[in-house]
């Protein structure tokens, strides 16, 4: 029951961003921003936590999921070095993710031939 759970909850989250390209003028980075930072809000709040718990990967992989993490690691950062933990903590936590996305895409292109665009 919990693939199923986490199937039909993301499915949601990417039917909303879908249905933000299709019916509004907001360009696709403006909507990942969006909810990257709908996700750090939700996590600030305290409503992401219950949710992701409720729905497993069906929240944590999307962007919202994304936001929260950073969240987290910038509130653990401030609570254990203050000020300048706002500036590290993003990184901090998001760094195994963003890496591990780079190296595989890197990676991907030597099985698969990439193509510039002009």
């Amino acid at each position: 029951m919990e693939y199923i759970t986490a199937f039909w909850v993301g499915g949601l989250i990417c039917a909303l961003a879908q249905i933000l390209m299709e019916k509004t003028k907001m360009l696709p980075g403006r909507i990942m921003v969006t909810l990257v930072c709908t996700g750090a809000v939700l996590g600030a709040v305290g409503v992401y936590e219950p949710f992701m718990e409720f729905a497993g990967a069906g929240a944590s992989v999307p962007l919202l999921g994304f936001g929260n993490v950073l969240w987290k690691g910038v509130k653990e950062a401030i609570d254990q070095q203050g000020f300048i933990g706002l500036f590290m903590g993003g990184f901090k936590a998001s760094a195994v993710g963003i890496s591990a996305a780079l190296v595989l895409a890197y990676l991907a292109s030597f099985i698969f031939e990439p193509k510039m665009r002009k």
